[in-house]
This record gives C-alpha cells, sequence and structure tokens, in this order.
C-alpha cells in the first residue's frame, strides 16, 4: 500500500506523490520499486481519487479521517484482509528510493525499516490481524503515531546499511532538489 494521503504543509498542500521528479512522478518511482515485491497494491489516500486514475491502482480514504498515516494503514489492512493477504506492506508515496528488496529484507511482519537516519515506521510490513487492536487503538483517541502503535505490536526494527537514505522522504522543495539531482 501506498501512503500518500499527507496534508504536504511544507510543501505547500500539493501531492507529493505527483511531483516531477526526472521524466516521471515521485510515485511513478515508488510503484517500479514497490509493485514488483507484492502481490496487489493500494493507494492511500482522502479527497478526489481520480487524480491517481493513471495509476490504474484502486484508492481508498482512510478508515478514520483525522488520525494521520494510521488512517490509511487501517484502511489498508481491512483491504489486505478482503484479499485473503495475511500481511500488508506499507510504502509513502514521497518516498522513491526505497530498497528493490524491500519486503526480502523486512521479512515476516511486523517490521519496519531502520537506517542511520532513524526509523522510518511507515516503511513496514503489518500483519493483517492487528486491524482490529489498531481500529480500537484510534477509536480510544490514543496516539495517532505510527511510532506508537508500532511498539504496541511489538513491530521488529530491521536495519537498512546502504549509504544514503533510501527512506528520505521528499518534504520540502530543498528535499525534491537533493532527489532529482541524485536521479
Amino acid at each position: 500500500m501506498i501512503l500518500a494521503g499527507g496534508a504536504a504543509t511544507r510543501m505547500g498542500g500539493v501531492d507529493k506523490p505527483l511531483l516531477p521528479l526526472a521524466d516521471r512522478t515521485i510515485l511513478d518511482f515508488v510503484l517500479q520499486r514497490v509493485a514488483p515485491q507484492v502481490g496487489a497494491l493500494m493507494i492511500s489516500a482522502n479527497g478526489n481519487p481520480d487524480r491517481f486514475a493513471r495509476f490504474g491502482l484502486p484508492v481508498y480514504p482512510d478508515e478514520l479521517a483525522g488520525r494521520g498515516p494510521l488512517g490509511g494503514v487501517l484502511r489498508g489492512l481491512r483491504w489486505a484482509e478482503a484479499l485473503g493477504a495475511e500481511a500488508l506492506l506499507t510504502v509513502p508515496g514521497d518516498t522513491p528510493f526505497v530498497p528493490a528488496d524491500l519486503v526480502a529484507r523486512l521479512g515476516a511482519a511486523p517490521a519496519c525499516a531502520e537506517n542511520a537516519a532513524g526509523v522510518h515506521w511507515p516503511v513496514a510490513v503489518w500483519p493483517v490481524g492487528c486491524a482490529g487492536p489498531l481500529a480500537g487503538w484510534l477509536g480510544s483517541q490514543k496516539s495517532g503515531r505510527v511510532s506508537a502503535f508500532g511498539e504496541v505490536i511489538g513491530m521488529r526494527r530491521v536495519w537498512f546499511a546502504e549509504a544514503g537514505d533510501p527512506f528520505q522522504n521528499i518534504n520540502t522543495p530543498e528535499d525534491l532538489e537533493a532527489a532529482r539531482r541524485s536521479v
């Protein structure tokens, strides 16, 4: 699942995954790396889903609005469960350089990526069985932070030692320029 529902306040509220990077969009880069690693993909995004139509993927809004990325994770878990999957991979839609072997390296759910830049909680594999506990967590007004719920379910941190930061988000115009220079 691609998490594309952020407010992008540091980028003026634009859809960061749809920003141009080289001759494609950031989302094109994400999909190129993630699609071969999973059986099915969806996009988690609020607002008009038509803006993602050219990608040919289902687009679902957060199951619980206003709860940050975990609202999207919950929707994704329900979607994955309906497909009969045991786990759900989540990757932010503004992270164009995730490893091409991310799923294999993360291993069994629950697990998230970590490197010298820190823990990347939204770059994770989630067991679909945590949908109920997550719904309860979000409904009880507990923290909407991915890290807080990740800790609750015992999410393992998997170390990625490669140079640079393959989990760098495009959050600012400066981040976008740096990504353009590295393509």
